[in-house]
């Protein structure tokens, strides 16, 4: 059971290593911004790939993430030119807000750590 996970991992990489420099390729045709693949997770069959995303400019993620949905198709077709893989999987792009809630933390832990330190004298 290990090798299978193993296996999948390496089509994990494969893909998003794959996607991210035919995305940074195609950005500018695409109407992208600033756009970072975080991860990859495919389907136990490789039918289907969820693509975790995160963007530079929050306030824009809706609208790239709308975007790269609705290129998938034609990512998809590069993705498949690009790498020999069985099955090409459908791919869904999903909005990785991972980072924007770890500067949010960090900037909370740091707002309480100044309230508790003792004014220095």
């Amino acid at each position: 059971m290990a090798k299978g996970f193993k296996r999948e991992q390496r089509i994990n990489d494969l893909i998003q290593t794959t996607l991210a420099e035919i995305i940074q390729r195609e950005a500018k045709d695409l109407h992208l911004g600033m756009v970072t693949l975080t991860g990859v997770s495919v389907s136990h069959d490789l039918a289907y790939a969820k693509v975790y995303v995160s963007v530079l400019e929050e306030e824009n993620a809706t609208r790239t993430l709308g975007a790269l949905n609705n290129v998938a198709k034609f990512l998809r077709y590069e993705l498949a030119n690009a790498v020999e893989l069985r099955v090409t999987p459908e791919l869904k792009f999903i909005y990785d807000d991972s980072s924007v809630r770890g500067s949010r933390i960090t900037s909370l832990l740091n707002t309480a750590l100044k309230k508790n330190d003792p004014p220095h004298n």
